[in-house]
């Protein structure tokens, strides 16, 4: 991928700041989500859509080529757009090249960028997934072997061991499902979008998701009862 010379260098390394920038990820610490979600209600609007948009003033320093900003906007958006792109892709490392290249994007287009038209957070997500789902159609025209894991040489405690299967189990089902109610089921849990937000980040109506996540809570059930975990599993 290439990179211009005149983006900041927090765009350009962004894999520098990783490991601190995705320390409150719910990626890294909460598979159980999407465990719950399969035996979950329909949620309810979550924020109001008719407040200032609270990046409104941030993106606009970006606009300006301010690096600092893009160095705080990176900070509050990476974590979020990581865990997004590695539930839709299932790879961590795809993940991180989506977050890179949907930054490199926001960097050049947020001059174009008004408050009033979309929210910034339903820009940028729709943002890494056009990436993702470019990814995923590449996958189907080029598929390629799977490098399996190599063996973990120390022997894990029990208890990890169940979390560990639990987990791989559960981000199999999650892989499992069609594309769209995998993203409705992301946009919806993981990332606390109300029915409102995902559902125009999706370009659908409040039913059309309402029907889609129910299918796709009904898909996950299946995989999930299929590998052994049900709703009572710890």
């Amino acid at each position: 991928m290439s990179r211009t010379s005149n983006e900041p260098t927090v765009v350009r390394r962004i894999s520098g700041s990783r490991a601190s920038d995705t320390r409150g990820c719910r990626e890294t610490v909460d598979e159980g989500a999407a465990g719950r979600a399969a035996y979950a209600a329909p949620t309810a609007g979550r924020r109001p859509l008719n407040e200032r948009d609270p990046d409104a003033e941030l993106v606009a320093r970006v606009g300006a080529q301010d690096p600092a900003a893009v160095r705080t906007l990176v900070s509050r958006k990476l974590p979020r757009l990581l865990a997004l792109a590695t539930r839709m892709l299932g790879d961590r490392m795809e993940a991180e090249d989506v977050a890179q290249e949907a930054f490199v994007r926001i960097w050049k287009q947020a001059p174009h960028w008004k408050e009033g038209e979309a929210r910034f957070d339903t820009w940028i997500h729709r943002v890494a997934l056009n990436l993702c789902y470019d990814r995923l159609r590449g996958r189907r025209e080029d598929p390629v072997a799977e490098v399996p894991d190599e063996a973990d040489p120390q022997p894990l405690p029990d208890l990890q061991i169940d979390t560990r299967v639990r987990d791989e189990r559960v981000r199999a089902a999650l892989a499992a499902l069609p594309a769209r109610q995998r993203e409705a089921l992301v946009l919806n849990y993981y990332q606390e979008l109300s029915n409102i937000e995902a559902a125009a980040l999706m370009g659908i109506t409040v039913d059309a998701l309402e029907s889609l996540l129910a299918r796709a809570r009904r898909n996950l059930r299946a995989q999930l009862a299929g590998s052994g975990f049900s709703k009572d599993t710890p």
